[in-house]
């Protein structure tokens, strides 16, 4: 239903997957996924909560919940979920680089920036060059009128992976 645009019937569907079902989580995720691209992003939201609430053991629903919540511009209320989806895994381990940038924005817009560069750098070492965080980094390093030879060098490093890329290199100009 989602593949032919029916986020309205995937939601009626995936609510239809009963409490106690191993499947109950993934298929409230889903469904949570549907209302957003309805436009819902207060139920979608809502949906992540009560099913984190439920769960909190599962790291992939705090995770979701922190990119609901850090696309609502919630940012305060994602650094937090975030911080519980850490704590549930290795946060050594290099796939979750994506949480450390994640989070690092909405650091870097609370206007907390020592922790956001913290983060950048983090999702650095687990996915080295990684063009986005580069990007962002380097940018922000810019912005901010300090350490412009490493943040030239960010902004290139992201340009040269990915040179279609309009904001990367939007930066490098």
């Amino acid at each position: 239903l989602m593949q032919n645009d029916q986020p309205r019937l995937a939601a009626e569907a995936y609510s239809g997957v009963p409490e106690g079902d191993d499947l109950r989580a993934g298929a409230q995720m889903q469904r949570a996924e549907a209302l957003q691209a309805m436009g819902s992003e207060s139920a979608a939201i809502n949906a992540l909560q009560t099913l984190a609430a439920a769960r909190p053991d599962l790291a992939l629903v705090q995770a979701a919940l922190g990119d609901a919540l850090r696309r609502a511009e919630r940012h305060e209320e994602a650094i937090a979920a975030y911080d519980r989806m850490l704590s549930l895994v290795d946060p050594d381990e290099p796939r979750y680089w994506f949480i450390y940038y994640a989070r690092a924005i909405s650091h870097h817009q609370s206007d907390d920036w020592p922790p956001a560069e913290a983060d950048f750098r983090r999702a650095l070492e687990l996915n080295p060059g990684q063009p986005n965080v580069l990007n962002y980094l380097g940018y922000s390093l810019v912005e901010q009128r300090r350490d412009f030879d490493e943040a030239l060098n960010m902004i290139e490093q992201a340009v040269a992976a990915r040179p279609g890329s309009g904001y990367i290199v939007d930066s490098l100009g």
